[in-house]
């Protein structure tokens, strides 16, 4: 198995999805000559063609408003929007179109579009290149949203939902690009479903939940629970919608304990609608409330003060001791 990094294995996911289908195109502003900001595109414009690896005025809504025209002709657009902060331009699109044709045609219609957003801070970015955006696409019905964590689910969920036929927002954790692990080469047991979560470490004392860039932050605070003596299951969500209740909520009935950690603010986040569903789900066999940790309920802070924003290893197991002391 080849040792790739995030950016690597998802140009290989997206070099793979043009092979497979000759109707698939990307799109995106700078995708082609230089690459994309992150240069996760490379080289994919030299051996594809300007007919198939498009570069696009920096006109979000007319990348998703074009998209979705290409899609209704047979194409398979894959989309990159630079940053989570310029997809706002392109919410009518997505939400008013995108999401509701195939329900307005009574499945007559489906539109296979990926939209790749790079998503999160921990790069020092500036305004509007640091957000975690995921509940707007999430509440919206008719989506699937995706957020891959490591070079192996990079890879393979980005040609999973580049061969479905739902319109997909597939979240990129900017921080990760460059983290480097093993790739399966061929489909195999490695591979699980799109819509699946997985349990990354086993654990049962707490259940911590997670996706995208937090995903490390958690294994590391599982690692150092063990000097308490908390033996802690992480769970990588990878899909947001639909979640993997039924992952999650066998874990926490084992567990009876649980924690969910995500970069956006806490304030109607993933996290509670997560905490909600567990709650529903797993109510007698827990013994402490979910506990949540996310970013402050305010806007993304100036590169210099993003890590007293971003949730960290502390406050982590900060929640991790609330929960047991409760």
């Amino acid at each position: 198995m080849p040792v790739l990094t995030l950016s690597k294995a998802i140009n290989t996911g997206l070099r793979q999805a043009l092979e497979d289908n000759p109707k698939t195109i990307v799109m995106g502003q700078d995708v082609g000559g230089l690459g994309g900001v992150f240069r996760v595109t490379d080289g994919l414009q030299k051996d594809f063609g300007t007919d198939r690896v498009i570069d696009t005025p920096l006109a979000e809504s007319g990348i998703i408003g074009t998209a979705i025209g290409l899609a209704l002709r047979g194409y398979r657009p894959i989309c990159e929007i630079q940053f989570d902060g310029f997809v706002y331009p392109a919410f009518n699109q997505i939400v008013s179109q995108l999401a509701k044709i195939r329900a307005r045609t009574e499945g007559r219609i489906s539109l296979p579009v990926v939209i790749r957003i790079p998503v999160g801070g921990g790069i020092g970015a500036v305004e509007h290149h640091s957000e975690s955006n995921e509940s707007y696409f999430a509440h919206t019905a008719g989506l699937r949203v995706v957020c891959c964590s490591d070079p192996q689910d990079g890879h393979w969920m980005l040609r999973q939902a580049a061969a479905g036929n739902d319109p997909v927002i597939f979240y990129e954790p900017k921080r990760r690009y460059w983290s480097k692990a093993e790739v399966a080469d061929s489909a195999d047991e490695r591979v699980i479903p799109l819509h699946k979560a997985r349990v990354i470490r086993a654990g049962s004392d707490l259940t911590l939940l997670s996706y995208g860039g937090m995903v490390d932050t958690c294994l590391k605070a599982a690692e150092a629970a063990v000097e308490d003596g908390r033996s802690i299951e992480v769970i990588d969500l990878r899909t947001l919608s639909p979640l993997d209740l039924e992952t999650i909520s066998a874990s926490v009935n084992r567990t009876g304990r649980c924690v969910v950690v995500h970069e956006a603010p806490t304030f109607v986040g993933l996290g509670a609608e997560i905490g909600s569903a567990v709650t529903e789900r797993c109510f007698y066999r827990l013994d402490a409330p979910v506990l949540r940790v996310g970013g402050f309920d305010m806007p993304y802070p100036p590169a210099k003060f993003e890590d007293h924003y971003v949730p960290d290893l502390d406050r982590v197991l900060d929640a991790v001791d609330r929960s047991f002391g409760w």
